[in-house]
C-alpha cells in the first residue's frame, strides 16, 4: 500500500526503440538538458550497457564504480550511484558494460521485472526532488528495456526519418502493450518523435505524413532536425544544449521539452 504522507514521485519517461541509431541516446540526453535548462530537476538513468548517455554527458569510465548494474542488483546507497553532471540540475546513475550480464542475472529473481520500479521508488529517493526520470533504453526489447516500462509511467518513442521506420514500431507498440496487460496497466505512449529530419528530403516528408497517418496525436509537433552540431556534440562530452546553444538541433530540443511539458499540463488538469 502506498504511503499518502511521501511527496508525489517524478514523471518517469522511458525512452526506447529496439532499432539503433534512431537518436535514442541523442534525445535522452538533450532533452533532459532541455528540461534542465527550464529549472526542473532530471535524473538521466542509463540503461544502456554501452553506456553512451554516460560518456556524452561526461562521466568517465574510471568514474563509473557504481552504476545501474549495483541500482538494479545490489542495495545500493543512492548517494554513490546517482552522479552530478556539469549541466544544472542533470544527473546520472552511469552504465558500462556491466549491464550486459545483467539481463541473464535478472531471470534468477522473482521480481526480475519490478527491480527498477522499486529502486526508482525507494524513500532516498524523494530527497532528491527529481521532477523528471528519463530512462536511456538498450536498442533491443530485453528484460531491461521491460524494467524500463514496468518502472515508467510513459514511453516515448524516438523513431528516425527513414525508410522502414515505421516497421519496427509494430512490435515495440506490442511489447508495450503487453507490459500494460501483464506488470504496468497504468502504462501509456508519451509520444512519439521523428529524429534526424531532413526538410529538403522527400523522405523525411514521406516518413512524416505517414506517421502522422497512421499515427495522429501521438506523433509530436516538434521534429528533430538533422544536425551537424547534434552529431558533434557527444564528443566533447556535452549536450548540444551546451555545446551550440543556438543550433537548430539545440532549439529543436528546447521545443520538444516545451511541447513534452504542454502535454503532460493538460494531463494533469
Amino acid at each position: 500500500m502506498s504511503d499518502p504522507t511521501r511527496p508525489a514521485g517524478p514523471k518517469i519517461i522511458a525512452i526506447a526503440n529496439q532499432k539503433g541509431g534512431v537518436g535514442k541516446t541523442t534525445t535522452a540526453l538533450n532533452l533532459g538538458a532541455a528540461l534542465a535548462e527550464q529549472g526542473h530537476r532530471v535524473l538521466l538513468v542509463d540503461l544502456d550497457p554501452q553506456g553512451n548517455a554516460s560518456t556524452g554527458i561526461g562521466v568517465e569510465p574510471d568514474n563509473r564504480e557504481y552504476t545501474t548494474y549495483e541500482l538494479l542488483l545490489e542495495d545500493i546507497d543512492l548517494d554513490v550511484v546517482i552522479q552530478p553532471t556539469s549541466v544544472a540540475n542533470l544527473s546520472i546513475v552511469p552504465a558500462t558494460v556491466d549491464l550486459s550480464s545483467a539481463d541473464i542475472e535478472l531471470f534468477s529473481s522473482e521480481k526480475r521485472s519490478f527491480l527498477l520500479h522499486d529502486a526508482l521508488r525507494q524513500p532516498g529517493m524523494d530527497r532528491f526532488g527529481w521532477d523528471f526520470v528519463l530512462i536511456d533504453c538498450p536498442p533491443s526489447l530485453n528484460l531491461l528495456t521491460v524494467n524500463a516500462m514496468v518502472a515508467a509511467h510513459s514511453v516515448l518513442v524516438p523513431l528516425q526519418s527513414e525508410f522502414f521506420a515505421l516497421e519496427g514500431l509494430s512490435q515495440l507498440m506490442l511489447t508495450i502493450r503487453e507490459v500494460r496487460q501483464s506488470a504496468n496497466p497504468d502504462l501509456r505512449i508519451e509520444g512519439i518523435v521523428l529524429t534526424m529530419y531532413d526538410r529538403r528530403n522527400n523522405l523525411s516528408q514521406q516518413v512524416e505524413a505517414d506517421a502522422r497517418d497512421n499515427l495522429g496525436d501521438l506523433v509530436y509537433r516538434t521534429v528533430i532536425p538533422r544536425n551537424v552540431r547534434v552529431s558533434e556534440a557527444p564528443s566533447y562530452a556535452l549536450p548540444v544544449l551546451a555545446y551550440d546553444p543556438n543550433s537548430k538541433g539545440a532549439e529543436a530540443y528546447r521545443a520538444l521539452a516545451q511541447e513534452l511539458l504542454r502535454n503532460n499540463a493538460k494531463l494533469a488538469a
